[in-house]
């Protein structure tokens, strides 16, 4: 089995609904996007994401596509524009259980083939342990799709405390993927939100887990983190070097770079030698196949990818499969 951790699904109801409950925010939010990305980019991304709707939103157009692709299974995780991070607490709740009800209903038309991964209010701290429970307990999803942050909540907050302690007591995924880039507009041409935003907000991310003790505290906690984790795995001896002069940053137990054998990554970073790199720096049990799929910074076949890197049969396996496959504990319908 073949499995694709990374790929997506648009809610259009819901967006139509949050539209309809709080209209201003989502101009403002709308606006906020636009600075971030320039109009240039926004004018390539809204057709690029229409033409793409059947692929979003269609299972049997899903299936057709893995198939081509050689995937058997695939988790699917929302579209990152449904996190909604500006959304006051009520809102915010209410899209937390419709999008795991959504995401649930829709892996439920191919059981076996596909694994749900809700989301939570990352910006009300107080609120995301029911949303976990409610994706988990109640919709029977695999975990959790977060951003790198929401407002003014860091993935260091103390007040994520009871999500990582729930987390980690029902083995659920949490899918780290950024949406947005807190750089604003100086990432606002070339693309440059996404080529440059988003490795900086998977390594920004990753860093406040890592130096805050958060994986000291709950050891078994499964982050699986986009895009290979940015440019954290590239720069970890940077972090490692502080971690051994600066008093500041010993807030962790151990050098930085071991907990990135805690962590598990994506495949989605488009170059054979940083695979490579990646699992010389991460070991082979830690990275797990993703495609994005379907948009345009994905990969549109992910299994050729992984397979042009020369690896060995064994670390094939355990890419393509085995990593990813032993992670589920719950959601899956064999």
């Amino acid at each position: 089995m073949t499995t694709d951790v990374h790929a997506h699904l648009l809610m259009p109801g819901l967006h139509a609904e949050v539209e309809r409950r709080a209209p201003e925010l989502v101009a403002e939010a709308a606006a906020l996007e636009l600075r971030r990305n320039g109009a240039a980019s926004q004018a390539v991304s809204g057709p690029m994401v229409g033409s793409r709707i059947p692929k979003l939103t269609d299972v049997r157009v899903r299936l057709a596509d893995m198939e081509r692709q050689g995937v058997d299974r695939q988790w699917v995780s929302a579209s990152p524009n449904h996190f909604y991070p500006w959304a006051p607490e009520d809102l915010a709740v209410w899209v937390a259980a419709e999008s795991n009800r959504l995401v649930a209903a829709h892996v439920a038309q191919a059981p076996g083939r596909l694994v749900g991964l809700g989301v939570v209010p990352l910006q009300h701290p107080q609120r995301i342990v029911e949303a976990l429970d409610d994706a988990v307990l109640g919709q029977g999803l695999a975990g959790v799709e977060i951003s790198s942050f929401a407002g003014d909540v860091e993935l260091s907050d103390v007040r994520l405390e009871p999500f990582w302690e729930r987390a980690e007591q029902l083995g659920a995924v949490i899918f780290l993927h950024p949406f947005g880039c807190s750089l604003d507009e100086r990432l606002d041409r070339f693309y440059l939100a996404n080529t440059v935003g988003q490795p900086v907000e998977n390594a920004v991310a990753l860093s406040h887990l890592i130096f805050s003790g958060v994986l000291d505290r709950y050891p078994g906690l499964k982050i699986v983190a986009a895009h290979g984790g940015g440019y954290l795995p590239t720069a970890i001896g940077r972090s490692d070097h502080a971690w051994r002069v600066r008093p500041d940053a010993q807030k962790c137990a151990h050098e930085p770079s071991w907990y990135l054998r805690k962590i598990w990554f994506d495949t989605v970073i488009h170059d054979p030698a940083v695979l490579r790199h990646l699992l010389a720096t991460v070991g082979s049990t830690q990275v797990v196949l993703g495609s994005d799929y379907p948009f345009d910074m994905g990969s549109t076949d992910p299994v050729a990818f992984v397979k042009s890197a020369g690896l060995t049969a064994d670390v094939e396996r355990r890419i393509l499969s085995a990593n990813a496959d032993a992670l589920v504990t719950v959601g899956v319908q064999a």
